[in-house]
């Protein structure tokens, strides 16, 4: 059985950012996006780790992966807030459909 090595993270990594972009590109439901969003985040986060655990930069790569995370909990917190203000103005979360927001 071989090595599980840089290459494999790799690629693991450029699934996950081809369903992030997958589901941004073709979902009308905001929620959806937002978990499209967070796909492509956690994309990131398996290739900061993995560069780091490759190219010997110590815990760099985990600390930036954790500003990451802090990141995207606060990107979360503050999309669901809007999708509920747009959800108790529209009945609805289609984002296309949702074009006269600003009136």
């Amino acid at each position: 059985m071989g090595q599980v090595g840089l290459n494999h993270f790799l690629f693991v990594s450029a699934i996950l950012f081809s369903l992030g972009i997958f589901g941004i590109v073709t979902r009308k439901n905001a929620v959806m996006v937002l978990m499209g969003i967070e796909l492509i985040l956690n994309a990131a986060n398996i290739n900061f780790v993995a560069f780091a655990r490759f190219g010997n930069f110590g815990i760099s790569g985990q600390i930036i992966a954790l500003f990451v995370i802090i990141l995207a909990a606060a990107e979360a917190a503050i999309a669901l807030a809007i999708v509920l203000n747009i959800y108790k103005t529209f009945s609805h979360v289609n984002i296309d459909e949702i074009d006269n927001l600003k009136e």
